[in-house]
């Protein structure tokens, strides 16, 4: 699991970061006001991007084009990734608490929307959802989706090259490109960051998150955000998003952030109504 530690780092860059605010309806791409100004002067469009494409975004090495070899985080956090972003956009959500089934982690995850969301990931993780009976937990969809069960018969649950295909969207999108780097007894296919003012923008966002623009309330903060957050930490890439920040800001951004994923999920779920899912897997990541 991710930590923050504090540790040598580059000095902070420019400060000058678009002002943008993530719309909270489930399913929306809505921005805030002021989001068509760009940390370039406004030469670039926003470029939509997913859960999954961000977490991965924040974990590729930028020349290297692949993540660390050491983290054995971030199949799972994207996972997660997976199930929140469809609980954003309406399609699932968790069953409602009962006298038994009170805990995030004893409720399961229903159907709520079997309509296509356009993403190849989420379409295929909502089809198994469907037919799956009786439904199961957030924390084994997440084991289930990185095949991390010893029952034979869920394994076609399993969810392959996730990674490889984020990639390919984020180069579809412009933000990465495709080489082949030659490991010494085999060749691996790396996608290196070929638009770096898009992970720019990414990085500043989240350090944002935790520093200028900081709600002390969970409740009160933009959903996606807090989703990010969590993903970022659960996927073991938090400490590298905040890492190019002066020390002194780094460690009011990490004490923020460590602050945040040690609340206590199952206290926070039920104030968050619709965010329920992000506190869910927050609780998975935290048990595992």
């Amino acid at each position: 699991m991710s930590t923050l530690t504090h540790r040598g780092r580059r000095p902070e860059g420019s400060k000058a970061l678009e002002k943008r605010v993530e719309g909270e309806e489930a399913g929306s791409w809505a921005q805030g006001p002021g989001s068509g100004n760009d940390i370039d002067g406004g030469d670039s469009k926003d470029i939509r991007l997913t859960l999954m494409e961000e977490v991965l975004l924040l974990g590729l090495k930028d020349k290297e084009g692949y993540t660390s070899f050491w983290n054995d985080c971030i199949s799972s956090g994207l996972r997660g990734g997976i199930l929140i972003e469809l609980a954003l956009r309406g399609r699932i959500h968790l069953e409602p608490p009962t006298m038994r089934k009170k805990r995030l982690l004893d409720r399961k995850v229903l159907l709520k929307s079997d309509s296509p969301t356009g993403d190849v990931l989420l379409d295929e993780t909502l089809k198994h959802i469907k037919v799956t009976e009786p439904a199961e937990t957030v924390q084994t969809w997440i084991e289930l989706l990185t095949g991390e069960t010893w029952n034979p018969f869920k394994l076609q649950y399993q969810l392959r090259n996730v990674r490889e295909r984020l990639a390919k969207n984020l180069v579809e999108k412009g933000i990465l490109t495709t080489e082949k780097q030659n490991f010494l007894l085999f060749d691996m296919t790396t996608h290196p960051v070929s638009n770096a003012t898009e992970k720019q923008r990414l990085v500043r966002r989240l350090q944002d998150s935790v520093l200028d623009r900081w709600v002390n309330d969970p409740q009160r903060m933009d959903r996606r955000t807090l989703a990010l957050l969590v993903l970022a930490h659960a996927a073991d890439v938090l400490e590298g998003a905040l890492a190019s920040l002066a020390d002194d800001r780094y460690d009011v951004a990490a004490a923020r952030a460590k602050g945040l994923v040690e609340l206590d999920p199952e206290a926070e779920g039920p104030k968050h109504g619709p965010a329920e899912m992000i506190w869910a897997v927050l609780a998975a990541f935290n048990k595992s």
